[in-house]
């Protein structure tokens, strides 16, 4: 697949991640890396419009969900500054109203996490999005977005229970037995 992203010599290619999630950037880059490309990491849309007013990416890839601007803010900034980005919409929290306005907005495709490198160039390099594919079949339960929800908020919190209990307008006790729990199949 990395044949397709470059000629031989040619410059490697350049993509940019954006995504509040700190563990799934490092990770996807070192597979992008591996793959052929160069990558920027960005935490938020702001960086991420920034780096890209600095180095234009060939492809971008965005988490809809994020702390500020989400995704689909930052996804006509960057066609704006270049139309023929590839840019590909990730997230853990599918519909296909999302999805639907992801590619109204100009994205080349939307994918559900968690997807692996390969998804994701596969979707990058795709010509067109399968709109029949872009929301699972069985998306996560309400008791899984429940969980990742607790978790990303802690983790917000330095895993504080007291302020994580407050930011999630929770009784301290019920986070607690909550955390106690497994994490419900997805």
């Amino acid at each position: 697949m990395t044949e397709e992203l470059h000629q031989d010599g040619e410059e490697q290619p350049l993509i940019l991640l954006v995504d509040d999630d700190a563990t799934f950037t490092r990770v996807m880059a070192r597979a992008m890396g591996r793959r052929g490309l160069r990558v920027n990491v960005a935490g938020s849309a702001e960086e991420g419009l920034a780096m890209a007013r600095e180095e234009m990416p060939d492809y971008a890839v965005l988490d809809l969900k994020m702390e500020g601007d989400s995704g689909l803010v930052l996804l006509p900034k960057l066609l704006e500054l270049d139309p023929e980005m590839r840019v590909l919409i990730l997230t853990g929290y599918s519909s296909i109203a999302t999805a639907v306005e992801a590619i109204k907005r100009g994205a080349r495709n939307y994918l559900c996490k968690p997807a692996d490198a390969d998804d994701v160039l596969a979707a990058l390099l795709s010509e067109h999005a399968d709109l029949d594919s872009l929301v699972p079949e069985n998306p996560m339960s309400v008791d899984r977005l429940q969980w990742e929800h607790i978790q990303r908020v802690l983790a917000e919190h330095n895993g504080n229970i007291s302020a994580t209990a407050r930011a999630l307008g929770m009784h301290r006790r019920t986070l607690q037995r909550k955390l106690q729990k497994r994490p419900v199949r997805r």
